[in-house]
């Protein structure tokens, strides 16, 4: 057993342009990144946390939210989580993802990381861990209630294209950040 998991979790999939909230210790968000990248906020006394997941660092029509861009999904995940009671303060961050994992899709991977660490960086959050770049997908599980992670580095030919991130993926390797 993996502190802070659950024995016995409930996998909820968080997909590209999607963000998932919980207080329910038995949940444990889960995600395939490639390029993508996720946020991973928590809260460890209010015991709530979420992930979101994001495809590009920013663009888009303007005035339409979506979540596919940065900065709405971070606006969004820490909007909904201060209203479920997480104390700005507290918030800590894990970060996960941005693999340059296809070469025709030039630095995205790199775009989607820089964007991130500024994004948390310039709010003014911490980050716990991060486990970014590489040329690897990663399969991402985060227990919202704890902060607990741990993500498995996928082979090239169990990697998701990023348009199939919520189609499971057998590790290759695994790594427990706690």
């Amino acid at each position: 057993m993996i502190v802070g998991m659950p024995a016995t979790p409930r996998i909820e999939t968080v997909v590209q342009g999607q963000y998932r909230i919980s207080a329910d210790p038995q949940v444990v968000l889960s995600t395939v990144l490639g390029s993508c990248v996720a946020a991973c906020f928590f809260d460890a006394e209010a015991r709530i946390g979420g992930m979101n997941h994001y495809l590009l660092p920013d663009g888009g029509p303007q005035g339409e939210p979506d979540l596919k861009y940065g900065a709405m999904a971070m606006e969004l995940l820490i909007n909904d989580l201060l209203k479920r009671g997480a104390a700005r303060h507290r918030l800590r961050v894990k970060l996960f993802g941005g693999a340059q994992i296809v070469a025709n899709l030039g630095t995205i991977g790199e775009r989607n990381v820089a964007f991130g660490k500024s994004y948390v960086t310039r709010e003014g959050f911490q980050i716990l861990s991060e486990s970014l770049g590489g040329r690897h997908a990663r399969r991402l599980q985060f227990a919202p209630t704890t902060g607990a992670a741990r993500f498995m580095i996928v082979s090239d030919a169990e990697s998701p294209r990023e348009a199939d991130v919520a189609a499971p993926a057998q590790p290759k390797s695994a790594i427990t950040l706690f």
